[in-house]
């Protein structure tokens, strides 16, 4: 197991970028919600494939949807069944303005991980000695609960209610050119690995590990829920507690954005 992890140092990295503060995840600092003002719906677009692609929850629940999967017929059946389903509730919650506690949400994004990773691991037939789901159905359904977790975050920003559906629609294309960045660099890798010997224990360490991430993400979501919907259990106000953890990593942001620009100057 642990000569797989040595000659993967893309595993650690993926480990690694679990412990990225949550502004990198799903989070929107507030320069990024300033910069969006006139930026108009190119901007949209721009912050939809960059949020992809540091989205490492929906990036790890993809890579379990295409770890297994060799014909391209498959590969398009399954990830169409992801993007109808996250497109479908990111458009309808956003344009309705259904707004959930984006903690819970994606603590459930963490269980999804969890779930994909079981499924290839034939966890329901080895461990549970039961039929799995239709894994098709629910790619689709947990594509809906990962598109509320996109809406959520989405309605953060300062949306002009005069454009909004575009806003929606641009911000979901960048999403999707995000998503086809990254599944083409997952495939790219897979395929040459799947020539390998060692494919077959890697499959294993990789589907353990994410259903390690998944479990670690959903507590740690579930961390942060427990901090905004009971902030009077944890010592002080609610005023300074509930968005302590956010203020933090806007912070953290924010003072990347000044460093990237000092260093683009000189």
């Amino acid at each position: 197991m642990f000569s797989v992890i040595k000659k993967s140092p893309w595993l650690l990295a993926l480990i690694a970028l679990l412990f990225i503060g949550q502004a990198f995840g799903h989070g929107m600092s507030e320069a990024e919600k300033l910069s969006i003002i006139e930026g108009g719906n190119l901007r949209y677009l721009w912050l939809g494939a960059t949020h992809m692609l540091s989205g490492y929850d929906h990036l790890l629940f993809v890579f379990g949807i295409v770890f297994f999967l060799t014909s391209f017929k498959e590969i398009v059946k399954y990830i169409t069944a992801f993007t109808i389903g996250h497109s479908a509730t990111l458009i309808y919650a956003t344009f309705n303005g259904i707004q959930i506690n984006y903690f819970l949400i994606d603590a459930i994004i963490g269980l999804s991980v969890c779930y994909i990773a079981f499924a290839n691991l034939d966890g329901f037939k080895r461990m549970l000695g039961i039929k799995a789901p239709s894994l098709l159905m629910m790619i689709t359904g947990l594509g809906l609960i990962h598109g509320l977790g996109l809406s959520t975050r989405l309605q953060q920003l300062p949306l002009n209610q005069n454009e909004l559906l575009l806003n929606i629609i641009s911000f979901n294309i960048g999403i999707e050119a995000g998503q086809i960045t990254a599944l083409a660099i997952m495939l790219l890798f897979l395929s040459g690995w799947r020539k390998s010997h060692s494919f077959k224990p890697f499959s294993l360490v990789s589907n353990y590990l994410l259903v390690a991430a998944g479990i670690f993400l959903f507590l740690m979501q579930m961390h942060g829920y427990s901090h905004t919907a009971y902030p009077d259990e944890f010592g002080f106000s609610a005023d300074n507690h509930v968005h302590d953890h956010i203020r933090m990593d806007e912070e953290r942001a924010a003072e990347l954005i000044k460093q990237n620009t000092h260093e683009s100057i000189d």
